[in-house]
C-alpha cells in the first residue's frame, strides 16, 4: 500500500466553499453570482472573498457586466482551473485508493 500524503491537495480547492465553487464550475460552461450563491449557500461576503482567492489563482474568470442599470457578475473555470480541478479529483482518488485494502 501506498504512503498515505494528503499534503498534496491544492490547498486553493480544498477550502469548503471554494470545491463546492469548483464542482459546480466543472459542470456549467459558466454561472451567475447568485446562482452560486443559491447552490453553496454561501453569504454574499463569503461567496466574493472565495471567488477572488479562486481568480487570483487562476483558476476562475470572473466577468462583471450591467443588466439595465443592476449589475450582472458571472464566473467560470479557467482552462488552468480545469487543469487543478482534474489534478485535484485523481490526488484524492489516489488517496482513496491507497486506503483499501
Amino acid at each position: 500500500m501506498a504512503e498515505f500524503d494528503a499534503g498534496g491537495l491544492d490547498e486553493v480547492i480544498h477550502g469548503k466553499l471554494r470545491l463546492g465553487v469548483m464542482a459546480y464550475l466543472a459542470g456549467v460552461s459558466d454561472a451567475s453570482f447568485g446562482e452560486l450563491k443559491d447552490k453553496t449557500g454561501a453569504t454574499d461576503g463569503n461567496l466574493s472573498a472565495q471567488m477572488r482567492k479562486l481568480e487570483e489563482a487562476g483558476y476562475v474568470e470572473i466577468e462583471k457586466t450591467f443588466v439595465g442599470r443592476k449589475p450582472h457578475t458571472r464566473a467560470s473555470l479557467t482552462k488552468a482551473g480545469r487543469t487543478a480541478w482534474a489534478a485535484y479529483l485523481a490526488q484524492l482518488e489516489a488517496l482513496i485508493q491507497g486506503m483499501k485494502p
